[in-house]
């Protein structure tokens, strides 16, 4: 990780993202521009919290793990993500891994700076807010999907979603089978079967490392409307 201590490219980044306008006083504050290089992790699941990051270029990867060594992946993030609002509100350490896909930069804000003045302005929280509910949202309709759907049904739903490109299907769009299983909650086995099965049927096609769609009318309704969004 390196820090870079630019207060033009910190400037510039806060009004691209329009920081500037969702913080009371945003020229008083002690921002500084971490960039991470490929495959570093960026905030470690367990660790405590040192401040709030603000994702303004590259991707990020988000998983969680549980004490056998398994790691579910969750999502994608691209600016502007934000990473340390739950840890804030509920007072807890890191829940998630976050590692950098490729270089990424953020801009940070210490711990007592977020402790003693984010959270007492009401513009800030308001945005965090709206950051949190979505987290909330979209991670509560994967897991509905996942819990309730078959596997075809959510690989039809996966397929739908990141073709739409909304928000959330831009996080969970990946070209790796093994991260697409466990984006829908499968194994790689198991998915494979699922492909090869639509691929008999001739809704998918298989050419090389690609997925074609053949047919997206019969792979909606195998989809049973159900959608990650």
């Amino acid at each position: 990780m390196k820090y870079i201590q630019d207060q033009a490219m910190i400037q510039q980044y806060m009004s691209q993202y329009k920081l500037d306008q969702i913080l009371s006083k945003p020229e008083s504050l002690p921002f500084q521009l971490r960039v991470y290089a490929c495959d570093e992790v960026v905030l470690k699941e367990g660790d405590t919290l040192d401040g709030l990051y603000f994702q303004v270029k590259g991707r990020t990867k988000v998983s969680s793990s549980v004490e056998t060594g398994k790691s579910l992946l969750l999502r994608f993030c691209h600016p502007l993500a934000v990473f340390g609002d739950i840890e804030f509100i509920q007072k807890v350490v890191i829940q998630s891994q976050v590692e950098a896909v490729e270089q990424t930069s953020f801009l940070f804000i210490n711990k007592h700076t977020v402790e003693t003045e984010l959270m007492q302005d009401h513009k800030f929280l308001n945005e965090l807010l709206k950051h949190l509910s979505y987290k909330l949202q979209t991670c509560t309709t994967a897991s509905r999907i996942n819990l309730l759907a078959s596997v075809d049904e959510r690989f039809a739903s996966y397929l739908l979603t990141t073709r739409n490109q909304q928000p959330f299907g831009k996080e969970i769009l990946t070209p790796y089978f093994p991260e697409i299983a466990s984006l829908i909650g499968t194994t790689p086995r198991h998915l494979n079967r699922v492909i090869q099965k639509l691929t008999d049927m001739k809704i998918l096609k298989k050419e090389k490392t690609k997925l074609i769609v053949l047919n997206w009318v019969r792979l909606d309704e195998i989809s049973n409307g159900l959608r990650y969004e």
